[in-house]
């Protein structure tokens, strides 16, 4: 006597409500070595003088029914096209949503990179085991990244995602954006120092653009700023320090 096949219970993912700011269908060097779209999400709790999409994206808001349904109906028709999907802002972990549409993109079998200055480490915790690669923007060292990102207290937060990077097996770099107006050259080889001695092996330093900088002084070029090629030698010296960096802009 035969019996019917026992039902199979399908997982039900719960709908993201994300406040999307933008969306880029490919970007090559979000994700290294992946064809990766970025998601851009509304809302950012620093004021960074030389930010570029604060007028964008700094303030936030609250996600509203279809925006994120709509940004993964593009994803799902870029398959094949694609292979992974980075969530950038703004600062994406300021969303408690987030995992869900992590969840998400898994399902379609992307893999998920994150772009984050580590403002929320209670929030990046659970969202790792969702992750497969990091981009953690590190403004300044210690004292020095509050007042480069307009906001005191959170150089501690900032020390704890690090932390969390540095003892999970998630492949990860850190970031630094240059603006002469916040750095010497020898306050960022103190930053680049302080990270390889606390085991950092990837490190990108990219120079600020002067176009829309959400200050408008942090739009004029700086009189004395290091001439490029003593950058181009600092970054050769670094070399000996990381499994590698990396100089854009």
């Amino acid at each position: 006597m035969s019996h019917p096949a026992p039902a199979i219970d399908t997982v039900t993912l719960p709908t993201p409500h994300l406040p999307i700011a933008g969306f880029d269908a490919r970007d090559d060097r979000a994700f290294p070595g992946h064809r990766a779209a970025v998601v851009y999400l509304q809302g950012c709790p620093l004021q960074c003088g030389y930010c570029e999409t604060a007028s964008t994206m700094a303030a936030p808001r609250r996600g509203t029914p279809g925006e994120w349904e709509a940004i993964e109906a593009l994803l799902a028709a870029r398959i094949g096209e694609l292979d992974a999907v980075v969530f950038s802002g703004g600062e994406p972990t300021l969303h408690a949503d987030l995992p869900a549409a992590a969840d998400a993109c898994r399902a379609l079998g992307l893999a998920v990179g994150l772009h984050t200055a580590g403002t929320y480490p209670e929030r990046l915790e659970p969202l790792l085991p969702r992750l497969d690669w990091v981009a953690l923007d590190t403004k300044g060292r210690g004292v020095d990244f509050d007042r480069i990102g307009g906001r005191r207290g959170i150089w501690q937060r900032h020390a704890r995602s690090l932390s969390l990077l540095l003892e999970g097996d998630i492949p990860f770099e850190c970031r630094t954006t240059v603006h002469w107006r916040d750095f010497t050259l020898e306050a960022l080889e103190r930053l680049a120092m302080t990270l390889a001695d606390c085991g950092v092996r990837r490190y990108v330093i990219q120079l600020a653009r002067l176009e829309r900088c959400r200050d408008p002084a942090y739009c004029r070029p700086v009189a004395d700023a290091p001439p490029r090629e003593a950058l181009e030698t600092l970054v050769r010296r670094l070399g000996r320090h990381f499994d590698r960096v990396e100089l854009r802009g």
